[in-house]
């Protein structure tokens, strides 16, 4: 008696009903995960495109340096004590000369008062 019921309760479920979570799921999955890496990597692939000789750096590593010379798919960075080293360009984990550089912030401005 007890197999009867049990088979009346999951019977008649369907192919919609399970079709539904699974898009849903994929679409967070997508929104979530999938698509801020994508952001991240174009705007890693944009910092290390406008790098030039003389920007300073700081590798994933950590190492702080200054570019000194490039190539197609390296950088040579000098470090303190004038040590260069050669790193990959995906390597690059910061743009420190911009990061040091202040932000001027438009709303406190030096006005005259009247």
């Amino acid at each position: 008696m007890m197999s009867t019921v049990i088979l009346q309760a999951t019977g008649g479920s369907s192919m919609l009903g399970t079709l539904v979570p699974m898009v849903l799921i994929m679409v967070v999955f997508y929104f979530f995960m999938i698509r801020p890496q994508v952001k991240k990597a174009k705007d890693h692939k944009k910092l290390v495109e406008d790098l030039k000789k003389g920007d300073k750096i700081v590798t994933t590593a950590g190492i702080h340096g200054k570019i000194v010379d490039m190539n197609d798919t390296t950088f040579l960075i000098e470090v303190e004590g004038g040590t260069k080293i050669r790193f990959d360009k995906t390597a690059i984990s910061l743009d420190a000369t911009k990061a040091a550089a202040p932000k001027v912030d438009l709303a406190k401005t030096d006005a005259p008062k009247a």
